[in-house]
């Protein structure tokens, strides 16, 4: 059955992508910034709701009074393409910072740019660190909610990886609120692109870090909090070492 869910609700995030990508268009053709945003909004609703209709993944997101009003940074766990999707509705401006190779994706990709998603070449070195740092600055000016994997890529439940330096950079110049997220989303929407299971599908948002964590000792702030976020709601623990991924930037 989850190779069936997995295959109807591929189809349909097909047909779903290739319709909005199309009357895209004219928001693209008049470079409408919020309303690009919106309609990224509306997109990732209806992906949320085929993966709960087809799928029978129930979504549950715990600790969202612990979201300020304004800018913030959200230093997520990333089993899955799920957490992709599920901070375009949890937060009223949201900016992912992305690889720059999903801005290559036709249809999806310039209005990844348009919204005010930051994309990042990893292998772009200091360079595309430094750019990074710049656009993710504007972003907090604004007003925008700032999503970060500090994993750097999608892992499975209980895989152990180094963050990476990117999430250092960040925290030194962030002047808004760092939120630790933990979730058990590759339980149900796995690496692999075929298969689906049911089931509840949940999102923990913690409690702001001190404001006085900076550099490296961020990294065993944000590993303390998601050990302790994970077994507090029961759930499998993304260990991280607490060691920095020195050659590659957040993606």
């Amino acid at each position: 059955m989850s190779l069936v869910r997995g295959t109807l609700f591929n189809l349909y995030l097909l047909i779903l992508t290739l319709i909005m990508g199309v009357f895209a268009f004219p928001i693209r053709l008049l470079n409408r910034r919020d309303a690009a945003l919106a309609y990224a909004k509306l997109w990732s609703r209806a992906v949320l709701w085929g993966l709960e209709k087809l799928c029978g993944i129930r979504i549950v997101i715990s600790g969202q009074e612990n979201l300020p009003d304004g800018p913030a940074l959200i230093a997520s766990q990333h089993q899955s393409f799920f957490d992709g999707f599920i901070w375009m509705n949890t937060v009223s401006l949201p900016a992912y910072v992305i690889k720059k190779e999903l801005t290559a994706i036709p249809l999806v990709g310039p209005m990844l740019i348009l919204s005010g998603m930051i994309p990042v070449d990893r292998s772009g070195g200091s360079q595309a660190l430094r750019g990074m740092i710049e656009a993710v600055a504007k972003a907090q000016g604004a007003g925008r909610q700032i999503i970060i994997f500090p994993q750097g890529t999608r892992t499975k439940p209980g895989q152990a990886v180094p963050l990476q330096n990117g999430v250092i950079a960040l925290a030194r110049q962030a002047t808004c609120p760092i939120l630790p997220v933990v979730t058990n989303s590759g339980l149900f929407w796995p690496h692999s692109p075929w298969r689906k299971y049911p089931g509840t599908l949940r999102v923990v948002i913690g409690k702001p870090l001190a404001a006085s964590l900076k550099g490296r000792d961020l990294i065993p702030a944000i590993s303390g909090a998601w050990e302790a976020l994970c077994k507090e709601h029961d759930l499998p623990h993304d260990a991280v070492e607490n060691s920095v991924d020195v050659k590659k930037g957040n993606q």
